[in-house]
């Protein structure tokens, strides 16, 4: 049976890190959200609760189970989310403590998404109301650097994650995700600095050693960007920011960022392949098949969030990797999948087992991929 790679977002929150409690005071990282959550009407599919527990990720052998479990159901890498804040990386504990001290991390490799997002009261739900209903709710933390923190960042990349023997690469390249192109060409101050930024972090990875750097970006909807930057330079279309950085390819983060979500998952599912076959002729470098599970936010408010995927269960997800499994047989040399994700409970978009489905997700992915020893 031909080997795919399965990647599934990792969000790094359920752990027990100090620097977490200014959203989690109790101690529990977002599972404080999970366990208070609670349905906003009848019928509504909440709350959601996680087979395993809620159990600390930052903890070694709480990562080794896991990493068996996705293993054995074909998930074979994790693509973390990754922070930098306020000058220094932000949750951090999970990837660290937790996966890159289990002994087993060879089972499952994986790569980091920077996750340059502006942060606002979304995480706290103590205060999350109004950064849901209010498009002027504060930014706490904002996601751009400048050129000088970007190289320090691009040390700890290079040095502690690239140099993982378990990182993964395409053709000898480690692979490095970005999030928000908005946000990284404001914080940069314009595309041509920006440019030159990636420039000297691709000169940086081989003097590393490496083949290169595989640059990927999470896509939007294919429209054209109206951001601002500090010098005054439109940004432009997708393609032209994408061609003038270089970026080498693309996935999706979320079917969110694209497709109506408040509607049924397999009409969800047929405006992604839309979305698939459009970036395909639009642009000129692989774009990876991407999956979401589903999406409901209402776990992070306490006001009801009507954009609610419904019909999203384990059969129709596997419908929709089936799919994902044709596109990339048909169009990439690399069988690389990314789905959304491992453990994104709060927006009700995982693979771990919950007592609705049981492993019903993750048995999907082993129906469509094949498990670890296949």
């Amino acid at each position: 049976m031909k080997k795919y790679d399965v990647a599934a977002y990792i969000w790094p929150a359920y752990s027990r890190e100090e620097i977490a409690k200014i959203f989690w005071p109790m101690g529990i990282g977002e599972w404080e959200t999970v366990m208070k959550n609670k349905p906003k009407f009848e019928g509504h599919e909440q709350p959601r609760y996680p087979l395993w527990g809620y159990v600390n990720e930052a903890d070694p052998y709480v990562m080794e189970m896991q990493i068996e479990a996705a293993y054995d159901h074909g998930v074979n890498v994790f693509i973390y989310d990754w922070y930098w804040y306020d000058r220094r990386p932000y949750l951090e504990g999970c990837l660290n403590n937790g996966y890159l001290k289990a002994r087993n991390n060879n089972k499952v490799k994986f790569y980091l998404m920077w996750a340059n997002h502006d942060v606002n009261l979304g995480w706290d739900k103590r205060n999350a109301d109004d950064a849901f209903t209010n498009q002027n709710s504060p930014i706490l933390w904002n996601g751009g650097v400048d050129s000088a923190e970007f190289k320090k960042i691009c040390r700890r990349l290079i040095d502690n994650y690239f140099s993982q023997p378990s990182y993964y690469k395409i053709d000898g390249k480690p692979v490095f995700m970005l999030y928000d192109l908005d946000v990284l060409v404001t914080g940069f101050g314009g595309l041509k600095e920006t440019k030159e930024a990636f420039d000297w972090f691709r000169e940086e990875v081989v003097k590393a050693g490496f083949e290169g750097l595989e640059l990927q970006t999470t896509m939007r909807s294919l429209r054209d960007y109206n951001a601002t930057c500090v010098a005054g330079d439109s940004i432009g279309t997708p393609r032209e920011v994408i061609d003038a950085i270089g970026f080498n390819s693309l996935t999706h983060y979320q079917f969110c960022h694209f497709a109506n979500v408040k509607n049924d998952y397999n009409n969800i599912v047929s405006e992604a392949l839309t979305e698939w076959n459009k970036i395909i002729s639009d642009y000129d470098i692989p774009y990876y098949p991407h999956v979401s599970v589903g999406w409901d936010t209402n776990p992070r408010a306490n006001v009801l969030i009507e954009h609610i995927t419904t019909n999203n269960t384990p059969q129709n997800f596997e419908k929709a990797l089936l799919l994902a499994k044709e596109f990339s047989d048909k169009h990439n040399k690399t069988p690389l999948i990314t789905i959304n994700s491992w453990n994104e409970w709060t927006e009700t978009s995982y693979l771990q087992p919950c007592t609705k489905y049981g492993y019903g997700y993750l048995e999907a992915v082993k129906k469509v991929f094949g498990g670890g020893n296949v």
